[in-house]
């Protein structure tokens, strides 16, 4: 997860202008505007983002670092401070509108109005109101804790048990004891939603919702039919997978799990079944074969968490893109500390935007943190390659992107590339270990898809009004069931709030970017590989050490979001349409054996 420009409320009308704007109308009209002075805007709004950023992100960065009260009013105290800034800024671009620009210019202006997440109403009092929540949302996320008999488990310790345990009532309770914590969320919820709505009326958007899918250099309504289509290429290999990995947890279950109808979402080894790569003992194909036990290795090898951050970072410089700073290694949080609350999710920053690089994670030495760190790095090369560009420049070309690059590196460990340095003793080379290999990953890319789009289909629906408050928790189940096939564990009740017990909702994240990320990281793989000058079949392919493969995707990253997606798509992969045939071609073996395996089955729910 990146934490960059999506955290950034914005549009509020000061008092001043609105008194301003209610002035005699024997007042003397405004000079009309010019481009001269539109651009002249654009370079200073640039110059006081940036400082604002700076200044917004450091106090974020201790707050979620070092939890407190005082850290916290700090956060909220930040995010207003935004606010204003955007709101002012935003007001004085509109005399731009309507008027004839270069294309940089009119790109920056529109940037401007898209790029925070936050929309604030122009009420002084609700801004205020709508920066408390917020924040206040996040802290309640990173405080939460389950408590039994006086011993509390945070989530890093639950979720070791949804990992690890196969007993099915310490799963029930463990999951269930989570998603206890996002219930006094629900009230402050419905009041959010409420109050970014209107900073959205304002901003002329209908809804918050049609706000985000605005940001893709395409109607609202295109993008939503674009993440359909998308959904359309790889929902039947999704389907195989469920009707596989449903069977094999009813050997294990009994009854728990139905012969034909949802899984319940404690079962799959995740807090949200959002990837089921923790239950591939439980479905491997086929026992036996070459060791595939990353974690193991790691584990056997004595690697801490700043050797798995090391490698992580060794795999980037081998393309001939720059080592991290010397402030990476001395700023980032790797552990968890002993004496405060933080917050463990995974991020990566840019404090300063001015190549200040970080990351925070509560690292475990395993083989799903060693993406993770893969993952956090995509985004800290995207920051470094970046930097120097307008702020308003200073993203992806589509959050898609942002996400996608370090998942596309990910892609390049295979078993070669691990026994090259060092973690596996040898590589599997028979079909069995292959299709053992690819149900692993399968588990991880394909097991994610549905829930990757289904979080913000939910908020959509919330933003527009379709889902009342009353119906959050109902409306929640219904889109997991209906896209990933899973069910609740335990009866759920109106009054809870399931959605909050996943940090993105409370922390105001959009999440089609994970959807979209998992579509281009194969797309983007393709590409490289083709360019590396590999011959095979797409899933043995590594690009490590390929200094060409390093030179196109520096040459996408430096671009930032200075041109629409689709050029900087064709930068790195001459193509200019997403396209999830990529991930299809990758996951060819395990598709052919799945259906083989599910020939006769009831699949479905």
């Amino acid at each position: 997860m990146k934490t960059r420009l999506y955290a950034l409320p914005f549009l509020l009308l000061a008092p001043a202008a609105v008194w301003l704007g209610a002035r005699s109308l024997n007042a003397a009209p405004a000079p009309a505007a010019t481009p001269a002075e539109a651009q002249a805007f654009v370079q200073r709004a640039n110059q006081e983002l940036h400082a604002a950023f700076a200044k917004r992100d450091r106090i974020n960065w201790v707050n979620q670092t070092y939890i407190t009260d005082d850290t916290t009013a700090l956060a909220s105290e930040g995010e207003e401070m935004v606010m204003e800034l955007i709101a002012r800024l935003v007001k004085e671009s509109q005399r731009f509108d309507g008027l004839k620009l270069d294309d940089d210019t009119a790109r920056q202006l529109k940037l401007l109005k898209l790029s925070a997440g936050l929309p604030a109403p122009p009420d002084a009092t609700e801004r205020k109101e709508l920066a408390e929540i917020a924040t206040w949302l996040t802290s309640v996320y990173g405080k939460g804790s389950y408590c039994k008999a006086g011993e509390c488990k945070d989530l890093t310790a639950l979720s070791k048990i949804l990992a690890e345990s196969r007993n099915e009532p310490e799963l029930r309770e463990a999951w269930t004891g989570w998603h206890g914590i996002s219930v006094p969320m629900k009230d402050k919820y419905a009041r959010y939603v409420d109050l970014a709505n209107k900073g959205a009326r304002d901003l002329g958007f209908k809804d918050f919702g049609e706000m985000w899918k605005s940001r893709y250099d395409m109607t609202p309504a295109e993008f939503e039919a674009e993440t359909e289509r998308l959904w359309t290429q790889v929902k039947p290999l999704y389907d195989q997978l469920h009707c596989y990995v449903r069977g094999k947890l009813r050997a294990h279950y009994g009854n728990v799990v139905p012969e034909k109808g949802p899984i319940p979402a404690h079962l799959l080894g995740n807090m949200w079944a959002q990837e089921w790569a923790n239950i591939y003992p439980l479905v491997e194909p086929y026992s036996g074969q070459v060791s595939l036990d990353v974690t193991k290795a790691l584990q056997q090898k004595g690697y801490d968490e700043l050797k798995m951050v090391k490698l992580g970072e060794s795999f980037f410089t081998s393309l001939g893109l720059d080592p991290l700073p010397a402030s990476f290694w001395e700023r980032s949080m790797f552990k968890k500390p002993r004496d405060r609350e933080v917050v463990c999710h995974a991020s990566a920053w840019d404090v300063s935007y001015n190549d200040d690089l970080r990351i925070k994670m509560c690292i475990k030495v395993d083989e799903e943190d060693l993406i993770t760190i893969h993952h956090e790095l995509g985004h800290n090369y995207y920051y470094h390659y970046y930097y120097k560009l307008p702020v308003l420049y200073q993203d992806g070309a589509n959050d898609g992107f942002h996400e996608g690059i370090g998942d596309t590196l990910a892609l390049s460990v295979t078993p070669e590339y691990l026994k090259t340095v060092g973690l596996l003793d040898s590589v599997p080379s028979n079909e069995k270990a292959l299709i053992n290999l690819q149900m692993k990953d399968a588990l991880e890319k394909i097991a994610f898809l549905p829930f990757g789009k289904l979080i913000d289909q939910w908020r959509w629906n919330v933003f527009n009004g379709k889902t009342a408050p009353k119906d959050y928790n109902k409306s929640w189940w219904e889109l997991r069931t209906k896209y990933q096939g899973v069910s609740a564990p335990v009866p759920r009740a109106d009054t809870d709030f399931d959605p909050g017990a996943k940090y993105h909702v409370p922390a105001n994240v959009p999440y089609t970017r994970y959807f979209l990320a998992r579509i281009l990281q194969f797309q983007f793989h393709r590409a490289l590989c083709k360019l590396s000058g590999h011959k095979g079949a797409l899933h043995t392919c590594s690009i490590y050490g390929n200094k060409e493969a390093g030179k196109r995707m520096k040459a996408m990253l430096s671009m930032g979001s200075s041109k629409p997606w689709p050029e900087a798509l064709f930068a790195l992969t001459g193509e200019k349409k997403m396209d999830a045939t990529a991930m299809i071609d990758y996951f060819a073996p395990l598709r052919k054996w799945l259906e083989q395996q599910n020939k006769g089955k009831a699949c479905g729910w």
